[in-house]
């Protein structure tokens, strides 16, 4: 499969390819759509087995920031890049400068922000050589606590519809990833009382979750059979799949992580199994939300009662999921398709 098979698969508008020789700088910055506004969405910087893993990484992630900067309300399309971290030793200062460069030769089609592998620090970086960064630490910042607080305002609808309750006290929830943004969804659901068992690849992350909020620790790959009310998921994409599904004893998932479904029809295998789905690109949105408000002249306050709303669109779809049988990213996809529609194709990226 070419370049351009993966473009039309994952109904795409551009793809640019950046490299830089001295630093070692190789990277994918796909624009999906622009039909609401120049695209936003994060740098990745993982280590990736060989290129077209990278590329088909960079055209997931950006369909799915169209999708949530649309569902959001925000006046942006979708975009990401992903930087290939090199198996070397390298220059991370001169690398980023490089990448950069690059993307401020791309005119206001792309803002970037952080992602997995990258942080403040590497937006600073930035910063110093294009405008088209958001997130820094002279901006909005860090946006995980935006996300966590976004994810736990959806799980309080999820919890809602699907249990009939409005309060998290008590509520036992288990956590796949405890990082950036896990660490901040736990300190969330602590605080409204929630019980947690947590997972991460780093026993560091873990621990530290057990000491602040008292979290039982579950082996790593134990994390989708434990009993509970709700799952989320929030380290890597594609933790829903056939592997995981069948184990899971939760009756809702709702996590931060991005592309949760490995394929479309893992939403159709939740819903047929009474599962409630919170659709990532709906419930992660306030990371997006915090960083966006930059461009429009940053206010925290207003970008927390944006991310607040992130229940009202979870509860949405959900309501809409049990009125019409049908799964729940069905709905939300088919939400932000008539937001699309409404407005006229973009030459850019059509």
């Amino acid at each position: 499969m070419d370049i351009f098979d993966l473009l039309e698969k994952h109904d795409f508008g551009s793809v640019h390819v950046g490299r830089d020789v001295a630093s070692g700088m190789l990277c994918f910055v796909a624009i999906h759509d622009t039909r609401l506004g120049p695209a936003i969405g994060g740098c990745r910087f993982l280590p990736y087995p060989n290129e077209r893993d990278a590329l088909i990484d960079a055209l997931r992630l950006a369909r799915g920031m169209t999708y949530k900067a649309a569902l959001a309300g925000l006046p942006h399309g979708g975009g990401k890049a992903v930087l290939m971290r090199p198996n070397k030793l390298f220059d991370r200062a001169a690398l980023f400068r490089a990448f950069g460069r690059f993307i401020d030769g791309l005119s206001c089609q792309y803002f970037t922000a952080e992602d997995s592998g990258t942080g403040v620090e590497d937006m600073e970086i930035l910063r110093g050589v294009t405008k088209q960064v958001v997130g820094t630490g002279g901006g909005s910042g860090d946006p995980s606590p935006f996300t966590a607080l976004g994810v736990r305002r959806g799980i309080e609808a999820c919890v809602a519809l699907q249990l009939g309750r409005h309060s998290l006290e008590g509520l036992h929830v288990a956590v796949q990833g405890v990082g950036h943004v896990g660490y901040h969804l736990c300190k969330e659901l602590f605080a409204q009382g929630a019980v947690l068992s947590v997972a991460d690849v780093d026993p560091l992350k873990t621990e530290r979750a057990q000491r602040e909020f008292k979290a039982a620790i579950v082996p790593n790959d134990a994390i989708f059979g434990v009993e509970c009310d709700v799952l989320a998921p929030c380290a890597l994409g594609s933790a829903l799949n056939d592997a995981s599904i069948p184990r899971l004893r939760a009756r809702i998932v709702a996590g931060a992580a991005n592309n949760q479904l490995a394929e479309p029809r893992h939403g159709d295998d939740l819903h047929s199994r009474g599962i409630l789905y919170a659709p990532d690109y709906a419930i992660n949105a306030g990371g997006l939300i915090n960083v966006a408000m930059e461009l429009q002249g940053y206010d925290a306050e207003k970008a927390r009662l944006k991310t607040l709303k992130v229940y009202d669109t979870i509860m949405e779809i959900a309501e809409r999921s049990k009125s019409s049988f049908t799964p729940t990213y069905r709905v939300a996809d088919l939400m932000v398709e008539e937001k699309l529609g409404q407005v006229a194709p973009s030459l850019e990226a059509r």
